[in-house]
Order: structure tokens, then sequence, then C-alpha cells
């Protein structure tokens, strides 16, 4: 992935710690790269999810949950093992959702959070909307779990792994991937 802003000092790539809500103004700075530690709330959704939203949204009807200024991570948190608040909770392949993207994008929400590259037409749309892709790490499911301080369902419960949770989150790790001035952490990808 992308190299992010190096520290003043040169070294490593600079973290940043981003209080949720992301910001629109915040959202601006970003650029492809960098490195950021998520803490505050998000919501999951993942393919059942995004397939409910977009047929409320053909409707005409409200949706269950406000997506303004939101995070939407594409994951299902695993129940969580006894004495823990959450499970794993790791990405699912972010270009899945491409189909429902562009409508959720134009309903506000601040950024996706999935894994993978996405298509131009998806970038374009991100940028149209004022919306990110943060990209989490595969394969890292118990560590991202391990991040998350409360959890519970917000809608479609007859989902089960695949409703709408919301997720609070400590210094939950993320990559920007798209950032509003048409930077690409995946362009060096054929």
């Amino acid at each position: 992935m992308g190299k992010g802003r190096k520290s003043e000092s040169g070294g490593e790539p600079e973290v940043q710690r981003i209080k949720l809500p992301l910001t629109r103004a915040k959202r601006k700075e970003l650029r492809a790269g960098d490195r950021l530690l998520l803490t505050g709330r998000i919501l999951t959704a993942r393919d059942r999810a995004h397939r409910r939203l977009a047929e409320t949204l053909e409707k005409g009807e409200p949706l269950p949950v406000e997506l303004r200024g939101e995070i939407v991570y594409y994951a299902g948190p695993s129940p969580a093992p006894k004495g823990k608040t959450a499970g794993s909770v790791g990405p699912t392949t972010a270009a899945r959702m491409d189909p429902y993207t562009p409508h959720l994008a134009a309903q506000g929400v601040a950024a996706f959070i999935g894994k993978g590259p996405r298509s131009p037409e998806i970038h374009r749309a991100l940028r149209e909307h004022g919306s990110l892709y943060l990209v989490a790490v595969g394969g890292a499911a118990a560590l991202l779990g391990s991040r998350v301080r409360a959890v519970k369902v917000v809608a479609f419960e007859e989902l089960g792994p695949e409703a709408i949770y919301e997720l609070e989150v400590e210094d939950f790790p993320v990559v920007v991937g798209f950032d509003l001035a048409g930077g690409n952490v995946f362009s060096h990808l054929p």
C-alpha cells in the first residue's frame, strides 16, 4: 500500500489519530496512503444489508439508520468469545459493494472501509460525494476485533451477522485508499 506522509523526522510514516465523526474538512486534508487510527462510532454493512438499503432508497422510504457523516465498514462481526466485547471483525472485499456504493455515498457517507482495490467509476463517485475509501488489512480480523469497545445491532437484525451493527472502536487501524484530491493507494496496480 501507499507510503503515507513521512514523520517530521523523516522516519516511519506518521499515524494520525482521528476522533470520529470524520469531518468534511478533515477528509479534504487526508491523502492516499495516510495511516489512521479511528476512535468513535462506525457502522458495519455487508452485501445483504447493502441490498436492503438500496431497495429502501429505490422505494423512496426512509433508511432505518442515518448514514450522513457515518463510516460504513464492509464487515460482519463474529460472535464475541466469552469475556470479550467482540469477535473477529475483518473487512470483506470492497468491490462486491460497488453496485451500491454511489447510492450510499449520495446519502452523505463520510467513508467506506473495506479491502482491495476498486474501480475508477467508484473512485469518481466517492470524490463527487466527498466520501473516502479506507482500507483495513485483511487477515487481521482478530486484531481489528480487539479494537472494538461496544457492539449493537441498529438495523436489519433478521440478517444475523449481515445486519447493520454499530461499533464503538478505539485506535482502529486503516489506510486512506482513495482521497478527495484524486489520490489512489492502488495506482501502481495494473
